[in-house]
Order: C-alpha cells, then structure tokens, then sequence
C-alpha cells in the first residue's frame, strides 16, 4: 500500500488502460458493484488514478463516495455517476453501495452519438439524478444492457457487439440529456459556450484572457461571458481561470515539477506569479496543496 501511495502522489498518476475480460467483447463491460469488488483490488480503487476510459455508474443501495478532479461526490439511490477518460478518480468503500457500473472506451460509439451524448464533456456535471419517466427509462437501458453483456443469447460474435453498442447508445444518451432544453435561447448559449470550452481546453496553458478567446472565435468578450454564465454558471474569465488550477492541481498532486517548472508549462512568466494566481484561486500556496496530498488531507474542489 506505503508504494502504491508513493508512486500515485510522489512521481506521476498510474495510467489504466482498459482490459477486457477473456471470451468477453472489447470496448465494453458492464458488471454489478459486488462483483468489482471480487475482482479488483481496493487499495488501488482507492488510490488516485487516471483510467483511459468512461465510467458511468448507478447507485441501486447504499451510498458511494467517489471522488473526480479533487471534487468528492457522494452517490445514493437512483444517482449516475459519469467520470471520464483523463480525469483522476478514485473510489471510496464500496462496502457501502450496491449498482451497476458500464466501463467503455471512447471508440466504441458511433461518432455521431458520441458527439450528440457529449461523451468527451468532463465539464459536465459528474453526477445526475434523472426523475419520473426519465429515470424508469434510464434503469431500463441499463439493465438491458446488462442483460446483453452477460449472454450473447445465440447471436453471432459480430451481431452481439453490434446490439451491445446500440444499447450503450441508448443508455448514454439518456443519461447526457435527463430534460428537454427549454429554450431557443438556451441552445444558443449552449453552442457559444461549447466552442468556447474547447478553445480553453486547447489553449489554457497559452492565455487566460477572455479578450484572447472572444477575439479568436468572433464573439465580443461579453457575449462569452453571458454564454459562459448561462451554461456553466460562472463567468467567462472564471471558467478560465478554474481550467487552470485544476491543471495546477493535477501537476502538484501527480507529479514532481518545481512551482518554476509547473509556472512554465502553464503559461506563467515566474514561480512568483504562479504562486500568488494558485493562492488566490486556491486558497492555499502550491507547496502547502501538495503537502496535503501528501500527507493524505482532504483537498477537494
């Protein structure tokens, strides 16, 4: 356990690339809690890692602490919980809770549901709670698919896949749109922001000014900012700002960059400025945020 925790938070987060179990397809697998907790082992779930592929999972009993990007999210009864491939996770007692978790690569979908589900959306809300219809609706894909993952039911291999991608179609599709959008207007907002979102997840490290953005994607600064408020809730320059702490925080928890080294490759002329940036955002200087990783202190978003 001592190495586990000091390969996590003293060098570099472990990478886990996705395995699919013997005579089972690739892409995909589908499994309850229990039997995650037969398979895997616990002290590595609990450690801090960073898998290469979607989890989304539901709570059917019990609660689940689980925590993304430094942000502890606690998951009970009819929540869905969606991490994604990048992001640093790590699960809490799974002793607590009982569900379904679908583990899937970022390929296995056709493009276009991909794209429509806004499977690659780490900015999205990691948890949800669907209602009424929605969440009968949802459970039943769910449990479909389950039910197609664990027996072919004489298909063909080929056919199986096929019927195991559409169901999972299904599935995320619910689950990325609970509700109905209410408004033209909110689309628009929706469609200026997501532009938006994908040049600061390209260029944060570059600029952190709204002005940099709005002029690169033809939009007045104010209109980001509106845009940015209407969909995420927070301002423009927030949103910025917010992607590159979270970046800072990956670093200093991750890995062993020097504040000189992290200041640097995140766009910051010195350690100094980087400093006074991660303290205000933060509330707290990068070696004191590292310290605490380190020493197992609660540090959350």
């Amino acid at each position: 356990m001592r190495q586990d925790r000091e390969s996590a938070v003293g060098r570099e987060i472990p990478e886990v690339a996705f395995s699919a179990p013997a005579g089972r397809p690739s892409g995909v697998e589908v499994m309850t809690l229990a039997e995650l907790r037969e398979r895997a082992d616990a002290c590595r779930l609990a450690t801090p890692h960073r898998p290469g592929f979607h989890h989304l999972l539901t709570v059917e009993h019990g609660r689940l602490h689980h925590t993304v990007d430094f942000r502890e999210h606690t998951v009970g009864p009819g929540d869905w919980l969606w991490s994604r491939p990048g992001q640093v996770q790590h699960f809490g007692d799974l002793s607590r809770a009982e569900g379904l978790l679908v583990l899937f690569e970022p390929g296995f979908l056709d493009p276009a549901t991909a794209a429509a589900a806004r499977i690659e959306d780490w900015y999205g809300p990691a948890v949800r709670h669907p209602e009424g219809a929605a969440a009968t609706r949802t459970r039943a894909a769910l449990h479909q698919l389950h039910e197609e993952f664990g027996e072919r039911a004489g298909l063909p291999w080929a056919a199986h896949l096929d019927v195991l991608r559409h169901l999972l179609a299904v599935l995320v599709l619910r689950v990325a749109h609970p509700e109905v959008p209410a408004a033209d207007a909110e689309c628009a907002a929706g469609a200026t922001f997501l532009r938006f979102r994908d040049a600061v997840e390209r260029d944060f490290a570059h600029s952190r000014q709204v002005a940099d953005y709005a002029r690169a994607l033809g939009y007045a600064p104010r209109t980001l900012s509106r845009a940015t408020e209407a969909t995420a809730g927070i301002g423009a320059k927030e949103f910025i700002d917010r992607r590159v702490v979270l970046e800072a925080k990956r670093l200093l928890a991750h890995g062993d960059g020097s504040a000189a080294a992290i200041a640097g490759r995140l766009g910051f002329a010195d350690a100094a400025n980087f400093t006074k940036f991660f303290q205000r955002h933060a509330g707290t200087t990068p070696a004191a945020f590292r310290e605490a990783v380190r020493s197992g202190a609660a540090v959350t978003g």
